[in-house]
């Protein structure tokens, strides 16, 4: 069954269609990062304004490496808690294209724990943008319904559904991941989550 629904989804990636997944910590929505169109449609999957950042999510932090500046706090960071539910936020890269999240400097970088997840970065070949799957200022969906309620053929601003669903049931209620900005040495909670970070928050 994962072949067949993984294969389904990067098809729709590859062809600029945003995807609803399951992770390991609640529904996410994804989109190839290089096109601004499928970006465009996250935004008003999600009816969220188009200053708030999005963050991309990687296959291993090597990946993570050429689109953000990874300090050597940031690398230790990583190295101990990736794969799993943390995103770190760093200086983005030249490579990181320019229609995301014009005019910020940093990009918010995440490396799932998650079995689907990961094959679906694996067989698309590159980052994808990531956030969870809920309408701005509702609660995150662990379960496709919870995305879907009150969705007509019209949608919200004229976006209807995803174009690929990976309906995994429900899953587990964990908390969004934990955000950590980081900037040479200083690390800074953004938003707490499943990962604590105690040991490197002074």
């Amino acid at each position: 069954m994962h072949d067949d629904v993984v294969l389904k989804a990067v098809s729709a990636l590859r062809n600029g269609g945003v995807v609803l997944h399951p992770t390991e910590t609640c529904y996410g929505l994804a989109a190839d990062i290089r096109s601004e169109k499928a970006i465009e449609r996250v935004y008003s999957l999600k009816d969220m304004p188009e200053s708030k950042p999005v963050s991309i999510m990687v296959s291993s932090l090597d990946e993570a490496r050429k689109y953000g500046d990874f300090s050597e706090k940031a690398l230790q960071l990583a190295e101990k808690y990736w794969p799993g539910p943390l995103t770190i936020i760093v200086p983005r890269k030249e490579l990181l294209p320019a229609h995301i999240n014009r005019g910020v400097t940093t990009v918010g970088i995440r490396y799932p724990d998650h079995e689907i997840t990961q094959q679906i970065l694996t067989g698309f070949g590159g980052p994808l943008i990531t956030t969870s799957a809920n309408r701005t200022s509702e609660p995150q969906a662990y379960d496709v319904e919870t995305f879907l309620l009150g969705r007509d053929a019209d949608g919200i601003h004229g976006e209807a559904v995803p174009d690929a669903i990976i309906d995994m049931g429900q899953i587990p209620e964990i908390e969004p991941s934990t955000i950590v900005e980081v900037m040479g040495d200083e690390v800074k909670m953004i938003r707490k989550g499943p990962i604590a970070l105690s040991e490197f928050l002074h």
